[in-house]
């Protein structure tokens, strides 16, 4: 898999973006719990009072919370208030009108001390239920004399030592609350401040919550702006990635030999180029946007996590390991499967191409039955594997939703507790149970990714098979060039051939020349090699011992290009490409003059009936040629060839759908068009080769006889057997 993932060079810059936008939306995600926190903490619970010391304070009321702080602090909080002794178009307080305020000079700047001192004045001089009672406790021991007075007019009284040991148990007393929990009792007293000092505290608290919810709905925003933007590059990326991996392997395909086209199968390429490489798109496209994303936000939800509530972590690591334990229990399961899915899909392939392919046959033979037997079977086995796959990844989302929905009331019942002795807020246990979500749900993530990885990381491996094999035909580092003044000479020097993993040879010291301006045919029963020997030609396999030159140079010297350029080349199965009559005739050159093309098609006999049709050469032909007849095949495959109008002509039993007259009015004109080309036939048929200058015949593979037909009649035993087999007596003496 890591082998296709260097194809993303092209679109780092892009890749770069996407990652660059992953870390936006995660911040913008991670942010949005801490503000649904401070809604539920700041905005509903401490009336939209966010600061921790007052922005604006009487003058008693400080002096009389200062009585509970140490001189050095006192100055220190001192220094940051103003005093305002009467109204103005800044400070326009209600209370200015009897008496002074102090107005806080730096709201960023806060004191822990303050807001203690803070929290025990209110205690002491509430009138809240609580407060009383804290205050009657207090006074319980003292003289009856201060039974009537109130507890803050007794303090303030208070020799300076007493004063000093009552401010240390008070410090030794907060030392084990939460910050957060002394900030929030502490607002309550802010709180009735302001409303003494004449501020509109509904309005405090409507305006924070507006505010923090704009703020929230902006994060959203940014949040779904960069989502789709990471969606939008995402796809073009693993696109493009697509396309770029395609083209390669097209390309490579392009250059196989026949024996690569054996090993993989036409069906497995075909897989290789579509569903493997569309199985790696996804999973290119998964990679960015979620395999990146997820880890980005888990370890950042797991650092609020220990800033909200530290001592409950031990939930989000329980709530890990079920879910790695449920995934990698389901990944084992899978893995084997995963790797079967292609194979078997490979095998639905290959059997649907034969039967479609075969069709006429299967009819022909009433076979129609075993056929979709066959089908049935590879059908049912990919069915069976891809539902044994489904059942078990069904287990995961009710898996993970138990786990989740198990975390969150592990949280809940833990976090009561906390709230209930005042070490937690509501808000905080809100914001806790999100990050949680987040912290599994990234692992789901992960989880979906492992689960696409082994089946991608299969295709991966299918896609760098074909990339990375070795050609058995492939140029030369220094080509040779041919020269201008020999055209058409090919010559056989002992040339041996044998397939790829065989231990016998097919074709056996083979020795012959073929010049230009004749026609050397090739016959021999049955399997004797003729179509493999002059597929040597144009390189679709290489001799294993021997050589073959071309103008004198060995095929093996040369450019593939540059050697088939010299070549027109008719298979023994004619094949057509889907456009139309005159595409295929000016395969070779789609700029070629209308005239040769009609030149051409008029010597392959073709021209008959193509005139026939409606629309002459413009008619359409279908994928594979399967709206004209064989023998109607056959012409346009050898007008395509003579167009071309190559030195070197192989057909390679390219007339056996033709009948005797259009063979015979066919190879006159051919013969006389290419009068100064060197032409190679490959025939069933007697009759094909009797003019040929030069007869090759095989058996098993040997040359048995090198000659003309009056030659052969008379000294090869082969070539006598099948010209009497085919011709009678008085056929074979007229020849």
């Amino acid at each position: 898999m890591l082998k296709i993932f260097r194809y993303l060079k092209d679109n780092i810059l892009s890749v770069i973006l996407i990652i660059l936008l992953l870390i936006v939306q995660a911040n913008c995600d991670l942010t949005i719990p801490k503000y649904t926190s401070n809604i539920i903490n700041v905005g509903v619970q401490q009336g939209g009072i966010e600061e921790v010391n007052p922005k604006v304070i009487r003058e008693s009321k400080l002096d009389e919370i200062l009585l509970f702080v140490n001189d050095k602090d006192k100055k220190d909080i001192l220094s940051n208030y103003k005093l305002v002794t009467e109204k103005n178009n800044k400070y326009n307080y209600y209370i200015l009108d009897e008496e002074s305020v102090y107005v806080i000079l730096d709201e960023e700047k806060s004191n822990k001390d303050l807001e203690k001192a803070i929290l025990v004045d209110y205690m002491l001089t509430s009138k809240e239920k609580e407060a009383i009672n804290i205050q009657n406790e207090l006074k319980k021991d003292m003289p009856e004399s201060m039974q009537n007075m109130a507890i803050i007019d007794i303090i303030k009284n208070l020799p300076n030592e007493k004063l000093k040991s009552m401010r240390n148990s008070i410090n030794e007393q907060f030392s084990a609350m939460p910050d957060s929990i002394i900030s929030q009792s502490a607002v309550a007293a802010i709180k009735q401040e302001y409303i003494q000092v004449g501020l509109d505290t509904d309005a405090i608290q409507t305006n924070y919550i507006i505010i923090t919810g704009l703020k929230m709905l902006g994060l959203s925003l940014i949040s779904v702006c960069s989502t789709i933007l990471t969606v939008l590059n995402s796809a073009r990326v693993g696109s493009g990635l697509s396309k770029g991996v395609r083209k390669k392997e097209f390309k490579k395909v392009l250059n196989f030999g026949t024996a690569e086209y054996k090993n993989f199968g036409i069906s497995s390429l075909i897989t290789r180029s579509t569903n493997d490489i569309q199985q790696v798109q996804m999973m290119i496209i998964m990679t960015l946007r979620l395999f990146i994303y997820a880890p980005i936000v888990a370890f950042g939800a797991v650092g609020k996590v220990l800033e909200t509530a530290p001592s409950m972590t031990y939930i989000i690591w329980l709530g890990i390991v079920c879910v790695l334990t449920l995934i990698f229990t389901l990944f084992a399961l899978t893995m084997p499967k995963f790797k079967r899915v292609q194979k078997l899909i490979d095998k639905l392939n290959q059997v649907t191409r034969e039967i479609i392919t075969g069709i006429p046959v299967i009819r022909a033979f009433s076979n129609q039955k075993y056929e979709e037997e066959r089908f049935s079977v590879a059908n049912n086995n990919l069915k069976k594997t891809n539902l044994f796959v489904n059942r078990v990844m069904n287990f995961m989302m009710p898996g993970m939703m138990f786990i989740m929905n198990g975390i969150v009331v592990l949280i809940i019942w833990t976090s009561a507790h906390k709230i209930d002795e005042g070490l937690l807020q509501v808000g905080d246990m809100l914001a806790f149970i999100q990050y949680s979500m987040q912290i599994i749900m990234s692992f789901l993530m992960i989880s979906m990714f492992s689960i696409m990885l082994p089946r991608a990381n299969v295709s991966a491996n299918r896609i760098m098979e074909v990339l990375e094999t070795d050609v058995e035909v492939k140029d030369p580092e220094k080509p040779k060039t041919y020269s201008k003044r020999i055209k058409g000479l090919v010559e056989f020097k002992n040339v041996s051939f044998r397939y790829p993993d065989s231990d016998e040879d097919v074709i056996t010291d083979v020795t012959f020349t073929a010049k230009p301006g004749t026609t050397t045919a090739f016959i021999g029963s049955t399997g004797s090699g003729k179509s493999t020997l002059i597929n040597l030609i144009p390189r679709l396999y290489d001799v294993t011992k021997g050589e073959i030159l071309v103008d004198g140079i060995n095929v093996k010297d040369v450019r593939g290009k540059d050697l088939h350029e010299r070549i027109g080349y008719v298979p023994q199965k004619g094949v057509l490409f889907s456009g139309t009559i005159e595409s295929n005739i000016k395969y070779s050159n789609e700029f070629m003059s209308d005239e040769k093309m009609i030149e051409a098609a008029r010597i392959a006999q073709a021209e008959e009936f193509i005139l026939a049709k409606k629309e002459g050469y413009k008619s359409p032909i279908s994928q594979g040629g399967t709206n004209v007849s064989g023998g109607q095949k056959q012409r346009l495959s050898i007008a395509r060839a003579i167009a071309k109008d190559p030195e070197i002509y192989i057909f390679d039993d390219s007339f056996s759908a033709l009948d005797f007259k259009t063979d015979f009015e066919l190879r006159k004109a051919l013969y006389e068009y290419a009068k100064n080309s060197t032409i190679f036939i490959v025939a069933q048929r007697i009759n094909t080769i009797l003019k040929a200058d030069q007869i090759v015949v095989l058996d098993e593979g040997k040359v048995v006889g090198i000659g003309t037909h009056h030659d052969l009649i008379k000294n090869c035993s082969v070539y006598r057997e099948i010209a009497e087999s085919q011709l009678s007596k008085e056929e074979l003496e007229n020849a």
